[in-house]
């Protein structure tokens, strides 16, 4: 069984983090970067998420172009987990494959389509709708 930590982020609001565990963690097992999932996994029903990233458990990054879903120790230049001291400058890194296993700890998403109660609502925070 797998247990992750999905950071949910709003672009209109701000970010919420959900413990995902049993059943409900093993539906993102085998999804990569960039599909989207049923929000109701995480409780918030209605609303679609997008996977953008995530960490394994030693805290190394996924890296959307690199297929699979294991750590691979790639020579980067620019990109996803790495930013140079200086024009030209590459590094050999390791860096986890954009398919999500049992070994990824957080998985970063982004609200890709809104369902029609607020996220603040849904949590028990306000009593506000979303308007489309």
């Amino acid at each position: 069984m797998a247990d992750f930590k999905v950071v949910v982020s709003d672009p209109k609001t701000k970010s919420y983090q959900f413990d995902v565990k049993g059943p409900d963690a093993n539906k993102f097992i085998g999804k990569s970067i960039g599909e989207t999932i049923d929000g109701g996994v995480v409780g918030l029903a209605g609303y679609t998420l997008k996977i953008t990233g995530g960490t394994d458990k030693s805290g190394f990054v996924m890296r959307g172009d690199l297929p699979g879903a294991t750590r691979q120790r790639i020579l980067v230049a620019v990109g996803t987990g790495y930013k140079a001291k200086s024009n030209g400058v590459r590094r050999r890194k390791f860096m986890r494959g954009k398919e999500i296993a049992p070994d990824v700890v957080q998985i970063n998403t982004i609200v890709a389509e809104y369902g029609n109660k607020s996220i603040e609502a849904i949590l028990g925070g306000g009593e506000e709708t979303v308007e489309e």
